[in-house]
Order: structure tokens, then C-alpha cells, then sequence
């Protein structure tokens, strides 16, 4: 084997390698980029339920107006937030925005009759599986970002990545502990 020989296939196989590499992160990015759009379907679908839990509620409950507007502002601030790539932003909003449906669960709570009414226990479960699926989009999501990081800062990956410019993302986390908890949505038969 002549010497030429060698360095076309040493240089065939780190062109292969470097291939290999680029597109595993493209792929781990691209699958990244597919668990945020994820994340906001489920954010969607969580935002159109409200207004219509909302505006159940207030038919029972009307004197508690402060509570209605709370819910209302935190869902607008939710939906702005979710329009960037801005993880941090939509973390905040989003768990201003349980935090809001917290307190409007508690107060249905109050209401015998909305407990029992076929409309709103219908739009509870809605509320909970969507929840649930929120829930497991944002697990889906931190997975990936996992996986891109791990491979954005090991070797052989951590060169290329430079090269390429890919780089690390955040993590989609509930930082308020109160928040963490997924909200109470099902109502007990009162006494």
C-alpha cells in the first residue's frame, strides 16, 4: 500500500467521522427544537381551555372578579411569553399562571353546584390531561436537551460543536416550589 493510499483513507475516514458528528447534533437539535414545539402545543391547548373554565366559574361565582383577572392577565402573559425562544420567560409565566389557576380551583371549591356541573367537570378533566400531556412534553423536551448538552460538551462532539456552532440549551424547569406541584383540579363531593 503506497503512502497516498494511507492518507486518502485516513482522510476518508475523519471526513466520515466529521460527518458523522454534524449531523448527530443536527439531529439531537433538530429533535430538541420538536420537544419545545411540543411543549407549545400542549401550552395552547392548556390556554384555550381557561377562558372557558373562567368564564364557568364566574357564573357561580361572581363576586370574585380579582380572581377572574388574575387568571385572565397571567394566561396573556403566558401566551406573550410563549411566542420566543425565551425559556426563562415562559417558565415565569407559566408558573404565574398555575399559580393563578390554583387559586381559581379554590375558589370553585366554594361553589357545591359548579362541583356538579356537567360543563366544568368536563372542562376539569380537559384541564388535567392537559396537563398531564404538559407535563410529559416538558419531560420529552429535558431528555432531549439532555442528550444535545451531554453531547455539546463531551468528546469527541465538544470541537465540532464549537466549530459548528451548536450550542447548549435550557432546560425547561419550575423554579417556585409551591408551583411545582400540578394544580389540585378534582373537586370532593362537599358534605
Amino acid at each position: 500500500m503506497s503512502t497516498t493510499t494511507v492518507i486518502l483513507i485516513v482522510l476518508g475516514v475523519l471526513v466520515l467521522a466529521v460527518i458523522f458528528i454534524y449531523n448527530r447534533l443536527v439531529r439531537l437539535r433538530n429533535r430538541a427544537a420538536e420537544a419545545w414545539s411540543d411543549i407549545g402545543v400542549q401550552l395552547e391547548r392548556r390556554h384555550d381551555l381557561i377562558p372557558n373554565v373562567v368564564e364557568t366559574v364566574k357564573g357561580y361565582a361572581a363576586h370574585e372578579a380579582r380572581v377572574f383577572q388574575n387568571v385572565t392577565d397571567a394566561r396573556a402573559r403566558a401566551l406573550g411569553a410563549g411566542k420566543g425562544k425565551d425559556v426563562k420567560a415562559l417558565q415565569e409565566a407559566e408558573n404565574a399562571l398555575t399559580g393563578t389557576l390554583k387559586t381559581l380551583f379554590a375558589v370553585a371549591e366554594n361553589y357545591p353546584d359548579l362541583k356538579a356541573n356537567a360543563n366544568f367537570l368536563d372542562l376539569q378533566r380537559e384541564l388535567a390531561d392537559t396537563e398531564n400531556k404538559l407535563q410529559a412534553a416538558r419531560r420529552f423536551y429535558n431528555a432531549t436537551v439532555r442528550e444535545l448538552n451531554t453531547a455539546v460538551e463531551s468528546l469527541p462532539y465538544k470541537p465540532f460543536a464549537s466549530m459548528f456552532h451548536f450550542s447548549k440549551r435550557e432546560y425547561f424547569e419550575i423554579d417556585n416550589e409551591e408551583v411545582r406541584s400540578v394544580p389540585d383540579v378534582s373537586f370532593k363531593e362537599s358534605d
